[in-house]
């Protein structure tokens, strides 16, 4: 048996699936990888665009840096591991989704339940004021705006990402780490488990004596402790796609 198909066998043996992606979810869909060769950490000056001491100086340096990384994601469309997902979900196998991801494609794809541990642009707020913001509201005032500003206060609206010198967000951290407990697979797709604390997730289903199961193309700290991985995320998206249309 190959490993694509003991990886497949074990994910529809499983009961209770908590899937966790990373970047390599989204770079299928043509969206560039934030830490990758073209990515926004190899930009002058890019600690500054989401550190939270320099947004609060000058907002201008995130809204300039992040015009197209952040604000141009409504132009990418969920790509076939985010459709993997939601078929396991309408199958009864996926609860939920955790996600390192900030580009909202799950949503996009259908997926009901999504942890974002990063936090997430699909809602801004005043960090003034705390006036609220949908995502496509701030797109619209991009358009005739070097920065988003509450009408109520002038304050700059801030997307609830997590930046550099924030905390995680509770709310989703938490959801998360209950969804790894009650997990009998732990599915990590596209991430290659060195960012933490969000990656210290996947550990808790194991400690709980549930298994893990790893689809990314470069190796990862956990490799050693999956019960099955794979390297080819398309291959793995259309495998899934294929059984799940079988049942």
């Amino acid at each position: 048996m190959d490993d694509l198909q003991r990886l497949v066998d074990l994910i529809f043996d499983s009961r209770r699936i908590a899937v966790f992606t990373g970047a390599g979810v989204s770079t299928l869909c043509g969206i560039p990888d934030f830490r990758g060769p073209q990515g926004l950490y190899k930009q002058p000056d890019a600690e500054r665009i989401f550190d939270i001491d320099w947004f609060v100086r000058d907002p201008s340096i995130y809204y300039r840096g992040c015009r197209e990384l952040v604000y141009g994601l409504r132009n990418y469309q969920p790509g076939p591991v985010h459709q993997a997902i939601v078929a396991l979900e309408r199958l009864g196998k996926v609860p939920g989704v955790i996600t390192q991801n900030i580009d909202m494609l799950h949503q996009k794809a259908g997926s009901k339940v999504v942890y974002e541990v990063h936090g997430s642009p699909i809602l801004h707020h005043c960090y003034r004021c705390g006036n609220e913001k949908s995502f496509d509201e701030i797109c619209a005032m991009l358009e005739t705006s070097e920065v988003a500003r509450c009408e109520k206060c002038g304050g700059p609206y801030k997307p609830d990402i997590t930046f550099f010198g924030e905390m995680l967000p509770e709310l989703a951290f938490s959801g998360a780490s209950r969804l790894a407990e009650t997990a009998d697979l732990m599915l990590v797709l596209g991430s290659s488990l060195t960012v933490y604390p969000a990656a210290s997730i996947p550990l808790i289903t194991l400690r709980q004596g549930g298994k893990l199961a790893i689809v990314n193309a470069q190796p990862t700290g956990l490799d050693d402790k999956a019960a099955a991985s794979f390297g080819d995320l398309r291959a793995f998206a259309e495998a899934v796609l294929k059984r799940a249309s079988e049942l």
